[in-house]
């Protein structure tokens, strides 16, 4: 015997453990407003990150089709991943403009992470499973 979901249940459980921002557009405005304030170029974020999700998927499809779907690796399919690549960078600098960074910056603060990650200057999974605290 199969338990059956009840959605209308599920769906009343889904939008108790939802955000006001997520489902009252009072609300995200201003949230909007109050992050703006802060100083968060927010606009520029939230165009950055959710364009670089999308192309990051644009990336993985193509890898996908790679992988499971016998799409040939010859140059067209390479130049195809470089453009996608070339999107995605688009967005990252959407959200290095917003941060007021740069991309020199960026790798600078993950090659100190990696370092403080693998002590020993290689990958190990032990590490990699097993961090310090406030390794994020």
């Amino acid at each position: 015997m199969t338990k059956k979901v009840d959605f209308k249940k599920y769906s009343k459980f889904v939008d108790a453990v939802t955000s006001d921002e997520s489902r009252d557009f009072v609300a995200l405005s201003d949230r909007l407003v109050a992050l703006d304030e802060k100083g968060a170029n927010i606009e520029r974020l939230m165009t950055g990150a959710i364009g670089l999700n999308a192309e990051g998927g644009e990336v993985m499809e193509i890898v996908k089709k790679l992988v499971f779907q016998g799409k040939p690796w010859n140059e067209e399919t390479e130049y195809h991943l470089k453009r996608e690549l070339g999107d995605c960078m688009w967005y990252i600098m959407q959200c290095l403009i917003a941060l007021d960074s740069s991309v020199e910056e960026i790798v600078d603060m993950n090659v100190e992470k990696l370092k403080a990650r693998y002590p020993g200057g290689e990958f190990d999974a032990f590490y990699s499973e097993n961090r310090e605290q406030g390794d994020i």
